[in-house]
């Protein structure tokens, strides 16, 4: 049964994967197998890809030139409708031969690394060097390279697969991307997602939810030696941070805080008109992301009290929360149908893969009750969001590209 959107019942979600023997006996289709051979013998193509796209900037919120060129990429692949959403998102679907599943296979475009950062992609021998090789352009080959299987092989999923790149999961872009085409783009359509990013074996099944925010303390300011006796935005926030850092929290289910970012002051010799700090809380478990949550402000409102009693005088202190992003948690079993897939298609693909819990473009739809995974695109990486010494080993790299296509097979079927 479908609903209106074409996609599956809700209820029937958990169906979408078909028993080992099943899968088995798809993947030892001649048609199949040529597809799985095609894939490795095209890995030089995928690199080339790789490389290309990496050396094409995407800093935070600029994503648009390399959205431009994987559009064309995508059209020349052979995908049909291929299109740029409202949010930025490149978006290509390739129709099935029956009212399957739709199936999104996606990786992100943006990097971390600000305008102006030198993106040439060296190599020696096996291994690429360059920023975001891994993170993601490692994704964005691999999704192109499956995209190319499907187009090449003259099958048809069971539904529709839908081939996307987002924007905005890194930082700040607080998953702008992924949100705009569960919320918008593909509303109540979407049966499962598969997001591809970074490098390895690693398939994250759980959602690492997360809190950040800006925290302003303000005040008139002053001269240090001459307006003493006043509130000092800086102390409050000093009182505020101490508190924090003495925060007790669980281990199970995992709780983490980190101060990041320090701002305020003009000199020396001045109290300052205004200090702030950046934040960021994380958990699993989203009754425990909004425990810590309100003991963040609570320590924030009595660092100003504080602060404020401290001193005599008409002056106070004020203070402001500015949410830089907030990302849901969510957790599904070890045995969840999509986990099983992802890791059944590991294993066909002589991958050795192992589960993880992390923040990535599946947290969205992992908080919506959506069977979601994001998985790794094969190859070893090291040193992702570095500007000098993120490297890909494409060694066996075959393997992910491999592994995704497997993974698409499994949950939307072959006609």
């Amino acid at each position: 049964m479908t609903n209106a959107g074409g996609s599956l019942e809700p209820g029937l979600r958990n169906q979408l994967v078909t028993d080992p023997s099943v899968f088995e006996a798809a993947i030892a289709r001649p048609a199949v197998r040529n597809m799985l051979a095609a894939v490795r013998e095209t890995e030089a193509s995928t690199i080339a890809d790789q490389v290309a796209v990496c050396e094409i900037p995407a800093p935070p919120f600029n994503e648009q030139k390399r959205a431009a060129d994987y559009a064309r990429r995508l059209r020349e692949a052979g995908i049909e409708e291929v299109r740029t959403d409202s949010a930025g998102n490149v978006i290509g679907e390739w129709a099935g031969s029956g009212p399957g599943p739709l199936v999104v296979l996606s990786a992100h475009l943006d990097t971390v690394f600000p305008p102006g950062t030198d993106v040439t992609v060296t190599r020696d021998g096996p291994i690429l060097k360059g920023p975001g090789i891994v993170d993601d352009c490692r994704g964005l080959a691999v999704v192109l390279a499956v995209a190319k299987a499907w187009t090449g092989s003259g099958l048809r999923p069971g539904g529709r697969l839908v081939f996307v790149a987002t924007v905005g999961e890194e930082g700040a872009g607080n998953l702008r991307g992924v949100r705009h085409l569960f919320e918008t783009e593909l509303r109540d359509q979407i049966d499962a997602f598969i997001s591809v990013d970074g490098a390895g074996s690693a398939i994250t099944h759980g959602a690492v939810g997360s809190h950040r925010y800006k925290v302003t303390y303000r005040g008139p300011g002053g001269h240090s030696f001459g307006a003493f006796g006043m509130p000092n935005p800086m102390h409050a926030l000093g009182r505020a941070m101490a508190e924090i850092a003495d925060f007790q929290v669980p281990t199970e289910p995992k709780v983490t805080f980190s101060i990041g970012i320090l701002e305020g002051g003009t000199s020396v010799n001045s109290i300052p008109f205004s200090a702030a700090m950046s934040i960021d809380m994380r958990s699993l478990d989203v009754n425990a992301l909004d425990e810590i949550d309100s003991q963040f402000r609570a320590a924030l409102q009595r660092a100003l009290e504080e602060e404020n009693d401290r001193w005599d005088g008409d002056v106070e202190l004020t203070y402001d929360i500015e949410v830089i992003g907030i990302r849901p948690a969510g957790l599904q079993p070890e045995d969840a149908p999509i986990v099983r897939a992802a890791l059944m298609a590991a294993q066909a693909a002589g991958i050795d893969a192992q589960l993880n819990r992390a923040s990535t473009d599946s947290n969205i739809p992992i908080s919506l009750g959506i069977p979601a995974v994001t998985i790794d695109g094969g190859g070893h990486g090291t040193g992702a969001h570095s500007p000098f010494v993120e490297t890909f080993d494409t060694t066996d790299s075959y393997r992910g590209s491999q592994w995704a296509l497997l993974l698409t097979l499994a949950l939307s079927g072959v006609e």
